[in-house]
């Protein structure tokens, strides 16, 4: 892992002028005075001025040699999503390309989502999306990430292995596929010691223990190998190759090798002039050592889609050890570096954007658009970026030798939808390297595969089962859509026609084109039959489109019901007796009063009755926290039913006279102690703070309830301790018994029951 070092504004700004004009200076200049005064007074975790993490990304951005507006996105690129400032804002002083940058990399309100992982979903997907419009903001966001893992550990670990884990799953693929290997294997290995500590350490253990042998060794190959590349009489640079942890990992689970048996361990780059140069070393390399079987490749010949070219080959080395060797071109090793960065197209400080004749990579933002538009939510757009976009690749050719790259696992059937839609839709059978194979035949490397297809022929249903790429299952699936599309339609309006039916509702009164229209707007159709047919194919629920037809009328009956509930309350409430409420009664009277009530109250096991109503809607305040045995009384609340206060609670005595209208008595039942629930109820205590007053208090209370809520205290300028005190109870005798053996307490003074 390359060493990380911080850089200052200053050398930011000097990396710009490396390439940039004065008047892009300037602009860049005032994109970092903005992002400092917007976060002035924010620290990061870190303990950082905020404006260190910006000014890092920016950096990045910098000395990738990337544009004005690219490295300003850098400074500003948090602007949005933690300070006051808005996109507008952006816009408006730094025009609309930083601004859609900006926003590219600015995360979504949280609270618009259920869970986390949709908002993450949709998070990627909205990256992605605006990636494939402008690959600068994905450059922008892979500057940010590398920054924020290079101070993960100021994190929580939970923290950090969330995103690191996230890092290894979208941003490293992400910084592979773009071909910026630079940035691809720092974001790799970091993110492996916080997702898997023990073998990430184990590794680095196992590199240390013979390093000095190792280095002697590419140092020994590389003097030997020297001689070799001088009778060429050409130009070149040699090195020993870096070693990324990460990637070691890989090959041992990969490839079930131990440490020793990785052979890219040992590994020397030759860097030459030209193409022909490069083919030239080979033939020197292979002339002077034998290699080994199975262990060449041509990536100049066949670029990985990255843009990737060099040489690969493994040759037995001096002392019969494998050793690796890479050849390329200094413009390969650029591309090899920072990928699609490299191919920045600037002259003269006009910046002109990616050149497309050199951008074989740039084919992901056609390809997200693709899976996009084929994706019916953020997950399925995920999962369709991690098998076509992310996951290892096979390269096929056609008879003619055009090359194909497919995710690895492809059947020859992805192949035939990757030519042409009406390919795979024709499709029988196939030849792979002139043998006739089946449609699910699994493609490798370097096979020539020649689909079959019948004009009479068409796509079977379970063809979406057998294909492994997302943009072959869509185009099937989307085959069947169009074909079943009208009975579709017919399903779909005939259960909007069952549900008004069922819920006796004439159709033509709420099939209007008024109301079609607007049902159409808010779900974004085109026409009634895309609707209907979405439903039709189970996309959507006709009970959606029934709720937004009949929204006005269920609003009409909601409220009439509510109407109704409330005279009805108020009608039953007003007939029972004050004193039933407030009166305190012997048990005698209690049982008097309970026969007297049968069959006229709520449930007999409810808590409060109102005489005349039953299963009504009953809340406690929690204002004043009424328990069983205080005087109460109820309060109708507006779509909530009744809500019970104690009689004394000030929210009720200061209601104005509307709200004292709403008043109703209500009375508690009688409910045996094994069926009732505790009530949580407050109350102060007031005493001199002597040593061991609050460890009296709460021993006292221990031995008289099983649960105290909550114990503050507070002690004023007099030395008067003030304790706020809520415990659960049965009934407010508990709760009086509990505040009278307090006062008993030497230096309480007194105890009082109190509101929230």
């Amino acid at each position: 892992m390359s060493k990380y070092v911080e850089m200052t504004h200053e050398q930011v700004m000097d990396a710009c002028k490396k390439y940039m004009t004065k008047d892009q200076l300037d602009f860049v200049e005032s994109a970092y005075e903005f992002a400092a005064r917007a976060h002035e007074g924010q620290t990061r975790a870190s303990g950082q001025p905020y404006i260190v993490h910006p000014t890092q990304v920016a950096g990045t951005l910098a000395t990738l040699g990337l544009d004005p507006d690219t490295v300003a996105a850098g400074f500003l690129h948090d602007t949005v999503e933690d300070t006051p400032v808005t996109n507008d804002d952006i816009k408006e002083k730094f025009g609309p390309d930083v601004a859609f940058i900006v926003d590219g990399v600015t995360k979504l309100n949280k609270y618009e989502y259920k869970s986390h992982k949709e908002f993450l979903a949709e998070n990627h997907r909205k990256m992605l999306i605006a990636m494939a419009k402008d690959l600068r903001v994905i450059l922008v966001k892979l500057a940010d990430r590398l920054h924020n893992m290079h101070t993960l550990e100021h994190l929580r670990p939970d923290k950090q292995r969330r995103i690191a884990a996230e890092t290894l799953d979208i941003y490293a693929p992400l910084a592979d596929r773009l071909g910026i290997g630079t940035i691809k294997w720092e974001l790799e290995d970091m993110s492996f010691r916080y997702t898997n500590p023990d073998e990430y350490y184990k590794i680095v253990s196992l590199m240390d223990a013979k390093r000095s042998e190792r280095e002697g060794y590419i140092s020994d190959a590389i003097d030997y190998l020297r001689g070799t590349l001088d009778s060429l009489g050409i130009k070149y640079e040699i090195s020993g190759r870096p070693k990324h942890i990460y990637s070691i990992y890989k090959k041992m689970v990969n490839k079930h090798k131990d440490f020793n048996e990785i052979y890219d361990l040992l590994a020397v780059r030759v860097i030459v002039p030209t193409v022909k140069d490069c083919y030239a070393v080979l033939g020197a390399v292979h002339t002077k050592w034998k290699p080994m079987p199975g262990r060449f490749k041509d990536y100049i010949a066949m670029p990985k889609a990255n843009g990737y070219q060099s040489l690969h080959t493994t040759i037995i080395g001096p002392g019969g050890k494998p050793l690796e060797i890479q050849i390329r071109t200094k413009a390969m090793h650029q591309v090899a570096e920072y990928g699609v960065a490299a191919h920045w197209a600037y002259k003269r400080g006009n910046f002109d954007g990616v050149d497309a004749k050199d951008g074989g990579a740039l084919d992901i933002g056609r390809e997200i658009l693709d899976l996009q538009k084929d994706s019916k939510n953020a997950d399925e757009f995920m999962e369709a970026v991690h098998t076509d976009i992310f996951s290892d690749k096979v390269y096929v050719f056609t008879p003619r030798g055009e090359v194909y790259e497919l995710p690895k696992g492809s059947v020859t059937l992805d192949f035939a939808y990757a030519i042409h839609t009406q390919v795979g839709d024709h499709a029988i059978g196939a030849k792979v390297n002139d043998k006739l194979v089946p449609l699910d035949y699994k493609l490798k490397n370097g096979d020539v595969v020649d689909i079959l297809t019948q004009s009479n022929a068409k796509p079977s249903r379970d063809w979406s089962d057998m294909v492994k790429t997302s943009r072959a299952r869509n185009k099937i699936r989307r085959y069947f859509r169009e074909i079943d599309r009208d009975e579709s339609v017919e399903r779909g309006r005939e259960e909007i026609l069952n549900l008004l039916r069922e819920n006796e509702l004439k159709p033509a009164e709420y099939l209007t084109k008024d109301k079609i229209d607007e049902v159409l707007r808010h779900y974004s159709f085109k026409t009634e039959d895309d609707m209907c047919a979405a439903i039709g194919f189970g996309n959507m629920s006709a009970l959606t489109v029934y709720n937004r037809l009949t929204a006005d009328l269920r609003h009409q009956q909601e409220q009439a019901k509510q109407k109704e509930l409330e005279e009805k309350i108020m009608t039953a409430g007003q007939q029972t007796a004050a004193a039933t409420v407030i009166k305190k009664t012997s048990d005698a009277d209690d049982k008097s009063k309970n026969k007297s009530k049968k069959g006229k109250g709520k449930k007999s096991d409810s808590l409060v009755v109102v005489q005349g109503l039953e299963d009504l809607d009953l809340h406690f305040a929690k204002c004043c926290n009424p328990v069983p045995g205080d005087p109460i009384v109820g309060y109708v609340t507006k779509g909530r039913g009744v809500t019970v206060h104690r009689a004394d609670c000030r929210n009720v005595a200061s209601s104005d006279p509307v709200n004292q209208g709403r008043l109703i008595d209500v009375a508690w039942n009688k409910i045996s102690d094994d069926k009732q629930a505790g009530f949580n109820a407050n109350f102060e205590l007031f005493g001199y703070n002597r040593q061991k007053l609050l460890s009296d208090v709460i021993n006292r209370l221990n031995s008289m309830t099983k649960n105290i809520t909550n114990v503050s205290a507070s002690v004023n300028d007099d030395n008067i301790a003030h304790f706020y005190i809520t415990v659960e109870v049965k009934n407010a005798a508990q709760l009086n018994d509990i505040m009278a053996k307090l006062r008993d307490i030497p230096d309480v003074y007194d105890t009082k029951r109190t509101d929230n």
